[in-house]
């Protein structure tokens, strides 16, 4: 079976809260000013009441909205599909599967959270959100969100990837968002650290900065994050929840389960419905980030901000330190300098395994994947088809008949500048 497809009622019903499944409780977040842990009302100006309640809650299972999963039904139930092609290229006897998340409008799963956080935030009367986002699936998501809900969106996008990424720009204008190189002249972090830097490329850690100042400063505005946080990888959940159900059609039980990370939504969405399989010893599970910016296996484990400013509460997490400029990568969304904390956690409990791997290898990867499946990937899923190809060679080279399932985060249609760069031999190996 080449794609295995769900019917439009398999949509799941209810998200999955990988808090009571934790080896042990999540440190609590900590209060910028007064390092104490965080009470609810400390993240009304910022956030709607329903993902706060989200963000704190210990059930097993929420119940996603109707009027939530009748816009997922836009385009989920997403396939997975088996890679027949790129196993015949690797002479591997491994079998490979991905989750292809490049449907959703926008051309991520990045639209499995942003629907949901504009819906709640519609539901409590907010008028617009801001955001940040790095390679700009995450801001051109949101902004697909917004529209739907008729709310105006307001996106402070990592100055490097604004430059690169012309076209995520116009996606996100097209559906009617506003979008600023970050930093920008418009907030005081902004403009302080363009005066110290002018030609600073950015972070994901200064556009956080950026989008949290404008909302606290407006009533009517409430800031959205699309990653790192307990309510974003809960939203993200469907992917792994589906493709539980797809195996299962297939009559497949996975070996190898592998994502790539920035913050952590996509990885996790795919990734927590399977951990206690991890847990139980049945399952190796790989998270992939890029070796410029080796959050999980160069990272201290400790608290700190997940901005440069130091607006937001302090996380207990893998870090790099939240003024860590990385270098100008193509794979913008995997450019931050800290993870979720509960996959920081599986992390440190050794649930879950941290690779990182370079720039050149990723788009080797990506090239093959496209020439033997024709899909091109994104920059940053480069990097779980990086580790997935790898696997499938180390299995041939046992000749182990492994189930490889991969997460393809999102197609890289708008990151074609990165493929031409990367043929034309311009990329460094960074």
């Amino acid at each position: 079976m080449k794609r295995i497809l769900l019917e439009e009622d398999e949509i799941p019903k209810q998200w999955y809260n990988i808090l009571p499944d934790l080896p042990e409780p999540l440190p609590p977040p900590l209060h910028p000013a007064t390092q104490e842990p965080i009470k609810p009302e400390d993240l009304e100006p910022i956030f709607p009441k329903g993902l706060i309640e989200q963000e704190m809650s210990g059930e097993r299972w929420i119940k996603i909205p109707d009027e939530v999963r009748e816009i997922y039904r836009i385009w989920r139930p997403t396939p997975l599909v088996r890679a027949e092609r790129l196993e015949k290229a690797l002479k591997t006897p491994a079998r490979i599967y991905f989750k292809y998340e490049g449907e959703s409008p926008p051309g991520s799963h990045k639209p499995n959270t942003a629907v949901a956080q504009a819906y709640y935030n519609a539901k409590e009367g907010v008028e617009r959100l801001t955001t940040e986002t790095g390679a700009g699936q995450w801001g051109s998501a949101l902004c697909f969100a917004t529209k739907l809900f008729d709310l105006a969106c307001t996106v402070y996008m990592v100055k490097v990837s604004y430059m690169q990424k012309p076209y995520r720009r116009v996606m996100m204008e097209t559906w009617g968002g506003e979008v600023f190189p970050s930093p920008s002249e418009r907030t005081e972090v902004g403009r302080k650290i363009l005066a110290e830097n002018p030609d600073t490329p950015g972070s994901l850690g200064i556009a956080i900065s950026e989008a949290i100042e404008d909302a606290a400063k407006n009533e009517d505005t409430k800031y959205s994050l699309g990653s790192v946080l307990n309510h974003v990888l809960l939203h993200q959940t469907i992917i792994g929840l589906e493709t539980k159900k797809q195996l299962e059609i297939a009559g497949e039980k996975p070996d190898v389960l592998v994502g790539c990370v920035g913050g952590g939504s996509n990885f996790a969405g795919l990734a927590y419905p399977f951990v206690n399989d991890a847990k139980n010893g049945d399952l190796e599970i790989i998270a992939v980030e890029p070796a410029a910016c080796p959050t999980l296996t160069s990272g201290e484990y400790k608290y700190d901000f997940g901005d440069v400013a130091g607006l937001t509460p302090l996380l207990k997490m893998y870090t790099l330190g939240h003024d860590f400029i990385p270098p100008p990568i193509h794979a913008g969304g995997l450019r931050y300098h800290g993870d979720a904390p509960t996959l920081c956690m599986l992390v440190k409990h050794g649930i879950i395994k941290a690779r990182a791997v370079k720039q050149i290898p990723t788009f080797e990867a990506g090239v093959m994947f496209a020439r033997t499946e024709g899909i091109i990937p994104a920059p940053e899923t480069n990097h779980a088809v990086r580790v997935a190809i790898d696997e499938a060679i180390r299995a041939r080279e046992n000749n182990e008949e492994k189930v490889i399932v991969f997460g393809f985060s999102g197609h890289g249609l708008l990151d074609l500048q990165a493929y031409d760069d990367y043929l034309a031999g311009k990329l460094v190996n960074t």
